[in-house]
């Protein structure tokens, strides 16, 4: 089922808490501000702290400060996902319950060999494809992680609101992903999924580079019978190299001594005319938000 209420719209800033945002960032934060703005409806900042072996202490607060000296604030007080471990945990069990999700007991390693005997060794994105090793059991081995079973129907079709008709055989394309993972963290796919549905989501506006996740998380709203929200991805801030702006690649911090200057370039990645005066900028940006991405059924 598809949220399609023009009245009533909901949607999110998503930062994870592993570095401060850079101008990659500031280009979803504004987007996804702009949109809900230009549709009357609510931002919602979202910490996705649920991996503790990458966030930073502080951090979290750091991008608050960020978002704030661009006139970025939440509507409501910032949910952190890691206090909600009860809530992903019931949503696995569900999935468990309807054979969505089976227990997996192989190691990077088993998985790397596994394909190498099979001639299958292409990574995507440095992300090996499960071969299905554990779908029929876990023949001897300890469960090390839950993974979510893809099934004949596997192919996803869907329409993002900016880069338009997308499809994605997810078996072929990643096989059956990871929900929970052997040092006991959720998984960004059920997480996200998850956290949009309690909080009500009904517009995810987000980088491209996440386009690749849209159809997992598409499988796992059906299986959990969830809503699925309107998708648009915006463009990507580039670096040096030709590779998206990110914290790996050396990103640096956001300039908050100069907002109107970061603001605008952001808004030029996004298509939007430049302003002079950051007290006028961001309604002048509603208005032209408001042209540009109309809001598809």
């Amino acid at each position: 089922m598809t949220l399609n209420t023009a009245s009533h719209y909901i949607g999110r800033f998503a930062p994870s808490p592993t570095g401060p945002l850079h101008s990659g960032s500031l280009v979803a934060a504004l987007a996804s501000w702009l949109d809900a703005r230009a549709h009357g409806g609510q931002w919602l900042v979202r910490i996705e702290d649920v991996d503790r072996t990458r966030c930073l202490p502080g951090m979290d607060q750091i991008i608050l400060r960020q978002l704030a000296a661009f006139g970025l604030h939440s509507d409501q007080p910032p949910l952190y996902q890691s206090r909600r471990p009860a809530l992903h945990q019931r949503a696995l069990d569900q999935l468990i319950a309807s054979g969505h999700a089976y227990p997996c007991g192989c190691s990077r390693r088993d998985i790397e060999l596994t394909l190498q005997r099979s001639g299958q060794v292409k990574t995507r994105h440095g992300e090996l494809i499960y071969p299905g090793t554990c779908r029929a059991g876990l023949q001897g081995k300890s469960a090390r992680a839950w993974r979510f079973r893809t099934g004949d129907q596997s192919l996803v079709r869907w329409q993002d609101r900016r880069l338009g008709a997308q499809a994605q055989d997810v078996s072929a394309a990643v096989g059956d992903f990871i929900l929970k993972r052997a040092d006991g963290c959720f998984a960004y796919q059920l997480a996200v999924v998850v956290d949009d549905a309690d909080q009500g989501i009904t517009d995810v506006v987000r980088g491209e580079d996440l386009a690749d996740n849209t159809a997992r998380q598409i499988l796992l709203q059906r299986a959990l019978g969830l809503p699925m929200p309107r998708y648009l991805h915006t463009p990507l801030v580039l670096g040096d190299n030709g590779e998206k702006l990110s914290k790996q690649n050396g990103a640096l911090a956001l300039d908050t001594r100069q907002p109107l200057a970061a603001l605008n370039q952001a808004a030029a990645v996004l298509g939007l005319a430049p302003q002079h005066a950051a007290a006028d900028a961001l309604a002048h940006w509603v208005a032209q938000w408001k042209c540009l991405y109309n809001r598809a059924p």
